[in-house]
């Protein structure tokens, strides 16, 4: 096939990114012609240019433009979005259906139900948008980039889309990362005969670690919806203190490295890149995941598994899903410090107990979460979404005029 990826990268590097770089390796070595486009959001630095930039992301005639260039040019079988917000804008769905090339799109997040792409709000779960066809609670919590107008901007985008219908017109099949956020994209009104489930995978084996490092392991954002509160105030009240490594950056570092100051049992390592992060995986007792908000499929999950690293997570979402508590690690109650604790401090006294749920997460990852698993699932979507082909148009006045 001839595949051509669409991805918006963020200002900040994350499992999207990932994502797209696997799976078009994935697909090149198996014979398939990729093209990427990509763009980034590098130039979106205040609220004004935030605002300028999510109204444009309603329609985008010069994208509009480039998308009917590179599929005139590269004359794709299928196009893959796996981001298009806030630059690429929905312009390139319609160009997709003005040529009847067979879109396929990738749901890594919650953006099209939810301005804020995470139903988190005002330091809490919030599905306030998810049923309504004009997500005005987002406006008033401000919830794209903490701007009022950069989310009026974008909740105007997702009620015009809505009314309009362009996902379930426009798109011929979703790849959900998991049943939980299949479900919620349901909720919200997407056609659930359009939605496969296909979680992220590893693109290299790292192989089973011996988890000889006797500490615990966290790899994410710094941020409020990562519980990082949560495992920063655990670690405070620990009695027989294991140590911790936080691998990561983001708005709570200044927090993380105050922490790591003042308990000698905390060692933030900062950003790292992925084999130093699969190296800690390889030695570390467990991985701590500690969600406070709906994880579509966080991409640590796959790489724990992959070096037979038990998870302690949440019960939450698609974490609770994906992991099996008591096999491939142990869950939690969400934002509960105390509920932490109790699971840490477990899981450090039963080694014995911790050994065979090292077994059971690597049979996880070779069952689900490996490249040869995945592209299996990814050609039955790409045949579905053949099959759901639609037919070329001469124009699409209704959905132009938008821009």
């Amino acid at each position: 096939m001839r595949i051509l990826f669409i991805h918006n990268r963020y200002q900040q590097a994350g499992g999207e990114d990932h994502v797209v770089q696997a799976e078009t390796s994935l697909l090149a070595r198996s014979g398939h012609t990729i093209q990427l486009w990509e763009e980034n959001n590098d130039s979106i630095t205040g609220l004004v240019s935030s605002a300028k930039t999510a109204l444009q992301s309603i329609y985008s005639f010069g994208n509009a433009h480039e998308m009917r260039a590179r599929i005139k040019d590269f004359k794709p079988d299928i196009v893959h979005i796996h981001n298009f917000f806030p630059r690429l804008s929905p312009s390139v769905h319609i160009a997709c259906r003005r040529a009847g090339i067979p879109v396929v799109q990738t749901l890594h997040n919650f953006r099209l139900l939810c301005p804020g792409a995470t139903f988190h709000a005002a330091e809490r779960l919030c599905e306030e948008c998810l049923a309504r066809a004009v997500p005005w609670p987002a406006v008033m919590h401000g919830c794209y980039r903490h701007s009022h107008l950069a989310s009026m901007a974008v909740a105007n985008m997702l009620a015009i889309h809505r009314i309009l219908g362009t996902w379930n017109r426009l798109v011929s099949q979703f790849i959900a990362l998991s049943r939980f956020a299949r479900d919620k994209f349901i909720a919200g009104g997407f056609d659930p005969m359009k939605i496969a489930v296909k979680p992220n995978f590893i693109d290299f084996d790292p192989g089973p670690g011996s988890g000889t490092g006797n500490f615990a392991l966290f790899v994410g954002r710094l941020a409020e919806e990562k519980g990082v509160e949560t495992l920063l105030t655990a670690w405070g009240t620990l009695h027989n203190r294991p140590q911790l490594k936080i691998i990561g950056d983001g708005p709570l570092a200044d927090d993380v490295a105050q922490a790591a100051v003042t308990n000698p049992n905390i060692r933030w390592l900062g950003a790292r890149n992925r084999q130093h992060v699969r190296r800690a995986m390889a030695r570390a007792t467990v991985l701590i995941l500690p969600s406070t908000w709906y994880e579509a499929f966080p991409l640590v999950i796959a790489e724990a598994f992959a070096t037979g690293l038990p998870i302690i997570g949440s019960k939450l979402g698609s974490i609770e899903e994906l992991i099996s508590n008591g096999r491939t690690g142990m869950l939690f109650t969400p934002g509960d410090a105390a509920s932490l604790l109790r699971a840490v401090e477990w899981a450090f006294a039963h080694p014995e107990e911790i050994r065979p749920m090292r077994a059971h997460a690597r049979a996880e990852y070779e069952q689900k979460y490996t490249a040869e698993a995945n592209y299996t699932q990814l050609m039955r979507v790409y045949e579905a979404a053949l099959g759901n082909s639609p037919d070329p148009v001469p124009s699409a006045p209704q959905l132009e005029a938008i821009g």
